[in-house]
């Protein structure tokens, strides 16, 4: 497996995890950031070096990875081709089309991790899902005809796949369903017994069990609860105890997600 050079552009919580993580068994060689303090921190976790202009670009990397919000990658792009036309150049966004790239820089691909980054807590990278995609295939070609993206790719993870920007969309979206929207609905949980004093780590069981169970069944058949049931009696005390408590915001999520849970159910 061939020790690549890389750069990063960005310093944020996924520029983070994704550069400790190749710097185990890849070359960090430089590390761009707006925030020269902010890439100083990552560069000296990862052996770079740390600067804050694309003019300072070192042109003889083999891969460049672009790590910044999806609104930021047209305009970072258009500032560093000129730098580096001839360098392989990537973003990590699930939801960003790879002809972002493409209309400003020929050698262009993606690299995208489906996982959820959080600098309080490490990565198992073996175990995340890696998806790689390339404008032309040939752009992606080093020696032994090996691909620049999957041998990086392979470098981390054993779970790499090649997949379109639409399917990566598709993936993305699911994304917020299982993960975002699901950990709000920690959240909400948190705060209904928070307001009795009750301890939240009572539910830590039932938290994993439920995961558990959908990531080994087909979620639907797993649904419980009083709404799948049509519980209407404790549908409706429910809802009262979240108004009294004066959380109409709590109340609407509930009674929301109850008539589409039951929706859902209903004949099955």
């Amino acid at each position: 497996m061939k020790n690549m050079r890389i750069s990063l552009i960005g310093s944020g919580r996924v520029a983070t995890h994704l550069g400790k993580a190749l710097s185990k068994q890849h070359q960090i060689v430089q590390v761009l950031s707006r925030d020269l303090a902010h890439a100083e921190t990552l560069a000296v976790l990862v052996n770079a070096q740390a600067i804050d202009q694309a003019e300072q670009l070192n042109a003889t990397i083999d891969l460049l990875i672009i790590a910044v919000s999806d609104q930021a990658i047209s305009q970072v792009i258009q500032s560093v081709h000129d730098y580096l036309p001839n360098v392989l150049i990537v973003h990590t966004s699930g939801s960003t089309h790879l002809n972002v790239l493409t209309a400003h820089h020929a050698k262009s691909g993606v690299f995208y991790p489906l996982q959820t980054f959080s600098l309080e807590r490490e990565i198992d990278w073996e175990n995340t899902p890696l998806f790689i995609e390339t404008a032309i295939e040939n752009d992606l070609t080093i020696s032994n005809d090996e691909s620049i993206l999957e041998d990086l790719a392979n470098s981390l993870s054993n779970r790499v796949y090649q997949y379109t920007s639409e399917q990566r969309l598709c993936l993305h979206l699911s994304a917020v369903f299982a993960c975002n929207f699901t950990n709000y609905c920690y959240d909400m949980a948190k705060q209904v017994v928070d307001a009795q004093q009750v301890d939240f780590s009572l539910l830590y069981p039932l938290i994993l069990e439920t995961a558990n169970k959908a990531t080994q069944n087909d979620p639907q058949k797993m649904q419980t609860g009083p709404a799948m049931r049509g519980d209407q009696n404790i549908l409706t005390m429910h809802e009262n105890m979240l108004h009294v408590q004066g959380r109409e915001d709590l109340e609407k999520v509930y009674a929301l997600l109850s008539e589409m849970i039951h929706a859902r159910h209903v004949g099955s």
